[in-house]
Formats: C-alpha cells, structure tokens, sequence
C-alpha cells in the first residue's frame, strides 16, 4: 500500500507540473504589432517602427491586440491595398508614399475602461529617408512611447498602458477577424525558434507527467517483487 501511495503522490506531482504549465501558456502581453505587406502577405516586421525606412509604394500595418509572441500575433484587417490606399495622393519629387493600416482591435483586447477606435488606412507622403515611425506621425498622431522607444499609442488610443502583462483567455478566431494560416516569420526568427517558445508548455508537461507514472508504476513492481 505504500508503494501504492508513493506513486499517487509522484503522479499528482507531475500533474501540478502540468497544471503549472498550462498556467504559463496562458500569459499574453496587450500591445501594438508592427507588420510589413510582402506578396499579399502580413510579415511580423523585424525591426521596430522607428529603425525601418520603407521604400516607396511600401504597405505597413499595425495592430493593437493581446498575443504571447510574433507567433501569436494577431494581423491587421481590413484593406491593405497601396493603390487603393494612396489613390489620392499623388506622387512627390523627393517624398514617398507608405500606406498604413492600423487596426485598434477588439473590445476584448481594449484596456479596462477603453473602447476601441474603428480600424482605419492612411496614405502618409514623408520624405524619402523618414523611418516607418515619421510616416505614422504624419498621419496618426498623437503617438506615445515609454522610456526603451516601444510605440505604445496610436492617435491617442489607448490612453495608458504600454506592452502589460495580461491573462489571455481570448480565442483565435478564423474568417473575417483573422487572415488564415499562422503568422510568417522572418529567417532569424525561425532558426531563434523565438515565435513558438509558450506553445511547448503543454507538450513538455505531459512528457513529465508520463515519466514520472512511469517511474512510480516501476517503484510499485520493485516493491511487490522484493516483498514476494
């Protein structure tokens, strides 16, 4: 009976691991993501909005949302079409056009407290060395930054938080919320493996739950075999 009540209790240990690792995969971060548009595609950008230089005729995007990591991500909606966004705006000697989609998200992503602003596409005419962080406050201020230049607000919203830490409990929708497929990364990202870190919790928690019935089963066998 012992041996019986050691493997209980070396089995319930491992579905506390379990448990705990579930927890931690639920851990998301409310946020803007920075995205490019590359052959029809959102390609979580690489780089943030203040080192990158589009080039002209350039498609970016960003979306406020709760996403774990660059895998997680959450892409902007709506129309991200340069010809159909920059149509009025004529080119410039000396200048560029980036079109910019921004999405505020859902009301379950939004602060406490905050609604947010119907998702919205802006043609910016900048110079042609401005960074992807010009093109924006040319066309969406105000924009706010914490103290390490990570873009926190776009035209205003939200009006305080910046990249908290929060409980995701949100589902993934499909359709006209999310573009199919999971997000692209770039190449650095894929060797890094930096996109899919949260979503090994669960796989490697059953793995030592099953380890360890393993090795309590054996301890109970050991026992009935050095007591016969």
């Amino acid at each position: 009976m012992t041996a019986v009540r050691r493997a209980a209790g070396v089995l319930c240990a491992g579905l506390v691991l379990l448990a705990g690792a579930g927890q931690a995969q639920a851990a998301g971060y409310r946020y803007w993501s920075f995205w490019e548009r590359s052959g029809g595609h959102w390609t979580y950008a690489t780089q943030g909005p203040s080192t990158a230089r589009p080039d002209d005729g350039a498609v970016e995007g960003f979306r406020f949302a709760v996403s774990a990591d660059s895998a997680d991500a959450s892409r902007p909606r709506g129309a991200a079409d340069f010809g159909t966004i920059c149509s009025a705006t004529p080119a410039r000697s000396g200048m560029k056009r980036v079109a910019l989609v921004l999405d505020f998200g859902t009301p379950a992503d939004a602060p406490s407290g905050e609604t947010p602003p119907a998702g919205r596409t802006a043609c910016a005419r900048v110079a042609d060395d401005a960074t992807t962080a010009d093109a924006l406050a040319a066309v969406a201020g105000p924009l706010r930054y914490d103290t390490n230049a990570l873009l926190c607000a776009i035209s205003g919203y939200p009006k305080k938080g910046c990249g908290e830490q929060v409980a995701s409990g949100r589902e993934r929708k499909s359709g006209s919320d999310e573009e199919s497929g999971s997000a692209e990364k770039s190449g650095s990202e894929q060797k890094s493996g930096s996109g899919g870190g949260p979503s090994l919790g669960l796989p490697i928690g059953a793995g030592v739950v099953a380890v360890l019935a393993g090795a309590a089963v054996w301890q109970a066998r050991r026992r009935r075999d050095d007591s016969g």
